[in-house]
């Protein structure tokens, strides 16, 4: 069983703690740490779990360490760790700037540690049920619409919530990036609330991205289309579609109640077919967490690794300079 500490126990941090807490065949949970004092109080009376003073004291108790405080301090926090030889477990983005991001994946190597990167999409059971269906996609358009709220404004839209989305396409998409359109538009806050970007890949695939915070309402679909296929995963409401189409040969007997295109003379017939794969309802979070401790005790690789981190952080800044952005991260 592993010793786990988590650091942050914010809204998310809490989250960790509950469910590390049933991962108990996993994980054992021995303590966590935060700067706020008020609330470590708080927290300790309602987990019942140990409250650290010093985050090096914590570090050097557990097997692994899970950060989930604010982006700014999870460099400094996953250094320390992994010095320390302990495996981490990092929300993302995975740090503030790419610079940091490959300072902590060559550490990691060095150290011979695992790190995996909490980019929790991967592990929604709409978009598992769709993986099988993916093969070589050449067109995806995702939408990534929330209602706003205060919370999150201090940052662009782009590392708010795009970057779920960035993270989903380079897992599907095994090509290079050739070119980056963008744009962005601040209506309430300094930074972009509504972007879209549309990103070219050397095997001709191309990804279309809209992501905003001022929607009157919640969506996060991404439509995928391929060579005789097309994939719609709606991650909020834990659904996937699948149509694909299937050459007729001449012989073959046709389905009186099938739906069937007629291309033209000299052409072949397709047959369309309606799929809804099953999707099992899950804690996305829970399995993440779940998946890091069987890639500890396994020595494989995790789902989401630091280098699947750093290329969702590094596409992200490319398209935050090419809006002419610079973020900046706050502590709150």
């Amino acid at each position: 069983m592993l010793k786990v500490g988590v650091l942050g126990a914010g809204h998310l941090g809490k989250i960790h703690l509950k469910l590390l807490k049933e991962l108990k065949a996993d994980y054992e949970v021995i303590g966590f740490y935060d700067p706020d004092r008020e609330n470590a109080k708080k927290v300790n009376r309602e987990f019942r779990v140990k409250s650290f003073k010093k985050i090096e004291d914590l570090i050097a108790e557990a097997d692994v360490i899970d950060i989930v405080t604010p982006t700014l301090s999870h460099f400094d926090c996953a250094i320390d760790a992994i010095k320390a030889h302990k495996h981490v477990f990092i929300e993302k983005p995975i740090t503030n700037t790419t610079e940091e991001a490959e300072t902590l994946m060559n550490l990691s190597r060095e150290a011979g540690v695992q790190v995996q990167v909490g980019h929790v999409e991967r592990f929604n059971p709409a978009f598992t049920a769709a993986q099988p269906y993916c093969n070589q996609p050449m067109f995806i358009e995702a939408h990534r619409l929330s209602e706003f709220n205060p919370r999150g404004t201090d940052v662009p839209v782009v590392l708010d919530l795009m970057i779920h989305d960035i993270d989903i396409i380079l897992s599907l998409v095994k090509s290079n990036i050739r070119n980056i359109s963008a744009s962005g538009v601040a209506v309430v806050s300094d930074t972009p609330d509504i972007a879209n970007v549309r990103i070219e890949f050397d095997n001709g695939c191309v990804a279309n991205i809209t992501a905003s915070r001022m929607s009157l309402k919640n969506m996060r679909k991404t439509r995928i289309f391929q060579k005789d296929a097309y994939i719609s995963v709606d991650y909020l409401e834990k659904k996937t579609e699948v149509i694909r189409l299937k050459n007729l040969k001449p012989s073959e007997e046709q389905d009186p109640f099938a739906i069937v295109l007629d291309l033209g003379k000299g052409r072949k017939k397709k047959q369309i077919y309606f799929e809804n794969p099953s999707v099992e309802e899950n804690n996305a979070i829970k399995d993440e967490l779940k998946s890091f401790a069987d890639a500890i005790n396994n020595n494989t690789q995790p789902i989401v690794t630091i280098e699947d981190g750093y290329h969702a952080l590094e596409v992200a800044h490319l398209i935050l300079e090419k809006m002419k952005l610079t973020p900046q991260l706050s502590m709150a």
